[in-house]
């Protein structure tokens, strides 16, 4: 993890933060941190999940991409996942604000989505996505909680139970289940190839 730069900001500076690039940062005990760049596939996943909520017949306004959540934790102030499916009460809190971003008292989204980029269980990014999100997104009360992981051949789907996650494995060709989405219909490998065949 790279300190983009040692000035310390608040949540409020962070949000309306801008230095010319497309470097993508969370904010780490005040402490601007870059996130490194999305690899191809992380993408790919992201734009193939939207597809298939929109089939679903989710509303484009319940879909939340470069959209942050207020956490609270000694790691982050504010997580910037790959994709949020708001609840209409969400949706409604986020409309139309500047920062863009859920506040630790507005209303959750239904679910949040982390595509893990390709890394060793030591890295800080599988921490990050796997340990400390997992512990934020609970803490805050998020219904479900999706990891993504191309390079492990795994989608981990999180059901919100007793303040924690249960992560049921998804791999091949077996269809993700849904608590939110009884109605979905797509395997792990269409996830984990977005939509690609083969």
């Amino acid at each position: 993890m790279a300190i983009a730069t040692q000035k310390r900001l608040t949540l409020e500076e962070y949000l309306t933060y801008d230095d010319g690039t497309e470097t993508r940062y969370e904010l780490v005990d005040g402490v601007l941190v870059e996130m490194g760049t999305e690899s191809t596939i992380n993408t790919r996943i992201a734009v193939f999940l939207i597809q298939i909520f929109l089939l679903l017949g989710l509303e484009v306004a319940l879909l939340g991409i470069k959209q942050k959540i207020q956490v609270n934790s000694p790691y982050a102030s504010a997580r910037d996942p790959d994709l949020i499916v708001h609840s209409e009460a969400s949706a409604r809190a986020i409309e139309g604000r500047k920062e863009s971003c859920l506040f630790l008292g507005d209303p959750n989204p239904l679910l949040v989505v982390e595509v893990v980029s390709p890394r060793s269980e030591s890295s800080d990014n599988y921490q990050r996505d796997y340990v400390q999100k997992t512990a934020e997104y609970a803490a805050r009360g998020i219904p479900e909680y999706w990891i993504v992981d191309p390079d492990r051949a795994v989608v981990l789907i999180g059901t919100l139970t007793n303040e924690a996650y249960q992560f049921q494995p998804f791999e091949g060709n077996s269809s993700i289940v849904s608590s939110r989405f009884s109605s979905l219909k797509v395997t792990a490998m269409q996830v984990l190839q977005a939509g690609r065949n083969g």
